[in-house]
């Protein structure tokens, strides 16, 4: 991998980071920008569902795009967009604002995450691709597990502190990608641009086998439920246990911390050990009981240990189940991968307005819908198949 190539990669790792980073900083001041504003929860869960349905619906125009003029100026664009999106979160206190900012953000997201991802590929070899998109995946994970426990430490100066940070970072890294990444041109050379072309179509029958269904079902689920539950979880802590800014921020940010541990040093282990079926059984169990206890707990301790088993099954839950993708069809990658975000965007759109709107009604609903997700999901688990059994197997 040659220095250019690899000052390249650098700075689409950040770039992905920091804008993953800004779709999780709004958590920890949603009571705040509530109880200021007046807003209902619903409010709140349009706002975060509004981000979601701007990358969601803007994901595939951008791809096309990006293939047309280039992957480096659709990712200096998504950049600047992001800043504006971020002083513009700042900047306001009308709620109708706020809306647009996240479709912004949304939209800068839709440019930079599948932009770079595509860029990797177009820079590395077959044998290093893995290795680069498996650091972006990271950087990925790292944004959104760590933005809420940045942004409630931010915050701690003022609520919208986290937001001028965000906007001054993203200029920084615009600025640093139009002068060090390299042109287009320069890096298309090391590399076949052309893929396999996939075996089955994704409306046959041979694609859409019972393991990739339920897995698909699984994504889908655990999207929704990750999203259910943390769209809201700083509302519902500060209303149900007098949790502080400080509380919260305590507990993202050693979630972030225990994540990223179980993540990096603990995750490969225990796929050896376990198994990714039964690693994904105990994952929904857990998540589910811990999402009953904290609404039954009597103490800000038990919602925080709660809420830690809670995280970090969820954040083992996606990588166990795109594992178990990979190896359901050998020859579907790309599809496999699309099918995959599609779904995490769908559930991200349906999680927050889902628990937004039961939160006013009870402050209990929203949790108990999740949890109801998470038991059936866990059960579904059973049904899954081990992956050898939806790959050809070599006879005598």
């Amino acid at each position: 991998m040659t220095k250019k190539t690899k000052r390249a990669i650098f700075i689409l790792i950040f770039s992905e980071f920091l804008v993953c980073l800004g779709i999780s900083l709004v958590i920890p001041v949603m009571p705040f920008i509530k109880t200021q504003l007046h807003l209902s929860a619903t409010d709140m869960g349009i706002m975060n569902a509004l981000f979601a349905f701007a990358q969601f619906v803007a994901s595939p125009l951008i791809g096309r795009l990006s293939d047309r003029i280039g992957r480096k100026p659709v990712l200096t664009a998504g950049l600047f967009l992001y800043m504006v999106s971020e002083v513009l979160f700042a900047l306001t206190n009308h709620l109708w604002v706020f809306n647009i900012s996240r479709v912004i953000g949304g939209l800068s997201a839709a440019m930079v995450v599948p932009t770079a991802m595509a860029l990797a590929a177009d820079i590395t070899t077959k044998q290093q691709r893995a290795r680069v998109i498996g650091w972006l995946s990271a950087a990925f994970s790292g944004g959104l597990i760590l933005g809420p426990g940045i942004g409630g430490i931010l915050a701690g100066v003022s609520y919208k502190t986290p937001f001028w940070v965000a906007g001054a970072l993203g200029l920084l890294s615009a600025v640093v990608l139009i002068t060090l990444l390299p042109n287009d041109a320069e890096h298309e050379q090391p590399v076949a641009t052309t893929t396999a072309t996939p075996t089955s179509h994704p409306m046959s029958r041979a694609f859409w086998t019972v393991p990739i269904i339920i897995l698909f079902t699984m994504i889908l689920v655990s999207s929704f439920g990750l999203q259910g539950f943390e769209s809201i979880y700083s509302i519902y802590v500060n209303e149900v246990f007098n949790f502080s800014l400080s509380n919260i921020a305590l507990v993202l940010t050693l979630n972030g911390l225990i994540s990223l541990f179980f993540q990096v040093a603990l995750f490969d282990g225990m796929v050896s050990r376990l198994g990714e079926r039964r690693l994904i059984r105990i994952c929904f169990f857990l998540a589910a009981v811990s999402t009953i206890w904290i609404t039954q707990a009597h103490s800000k301790l038990e919602v925080m240990v709660a809420t830690l088993i809670i995280f970090t099954a969820f954040d083992l839950l996606r990588p166990a189940i795109t594992t178990l993708l990979t190896k359901a069809s050998e020859t579907n990658q790309g599809l496999i991968n699309g099918l995959n975000m599609s779904l995490t965007s769908i559930g991200n759109i349906a999680g927050p307005i889902m628990s937004g709107m039961l939160l006013d009604m009870n402050t209990h609903y929203p949790y108990i819908v999740v949890a109801g997700f998470l038991i059936v999901s866990y059960l579904m688990a059973f049904l899954l198949r081990r992956p050898q059994t939806a790959q050809p197997v070599k006879q005598n």
